[in-house]
């Protein structure tokens, strides 16, 4: 099948920049939607770069598309954890910032729903890097409307992951 895959731009502050990224079909219609938030990040501290009202005046913006552009906060249910499991994030986890790749926080996730379970919708919030050797503690909340995927450091939340049920 050959699919098309469209990312833009579609605000920018100081701080954030906000992006579409969706995959059509070959009839043009879309397979795929989503909406995600990058920070502007000095490479050499890994810390927040404010950028300036004239940088971020020139950034080209495209149209917010059409889709359902839900709270990027994930709220838990008030419920316990069904399960816990561990992971120890290795090399191949790793990207160019020095940290695990977010793609690899989803990966994992998925590999603790259960068989048969089709999610109609998912949602990551992003929260505090794992890096090389880092232990991942995988917690699993099983709510009526949604499994929830917890990845914590120790305390801290690394990553929330939602998985709305069909």
């Amino acid at each position: 099948e050959n699919l098309t895959v469209t990312t833009s731009v579609f605000e920018v502050s100081p701080m954030f920049g906000f992006r579409n990224t969706f995959i059509y079909d070959t009839e043009g219609q879309p397979c795929y939607k989503s909406w995600s938030m990058g920070a502007f990040v000095k490479l050499d501290t890994g810390k927040l770069n404010k950028l300036s009202d004239e940088l971020v005046a020139n950034f080209h913006r495209e149209p917010k598309l059409d889709m359902d552009y839900r709270d990027r906060r994930i709220v838990l249910p008030k419920i316990n954890a069904e399960y816990s499991t561990l992971y120890k994030v290795v090399k191949n986890d790793i990207d160019y910032n020095r940290h695990m790749n977010n793609a690899n926080y989803v990966r994992l996730a998925l590999e603790l729903l259960p068989d048969g379970f089709e999610p109609r919708n998912m949602r990551v919030e992003f929260k505090k890097p794992a890096k090389l050797a880092d232990e991942l503690i995988l917690d699993v909340f099983n709510a009526d409307d949604a499994i929830f995927v917890v990845e914590r450091l120790g305390d801290q939340v690394s990553t929330i992951i939602e998985f709305m049920k069909g």
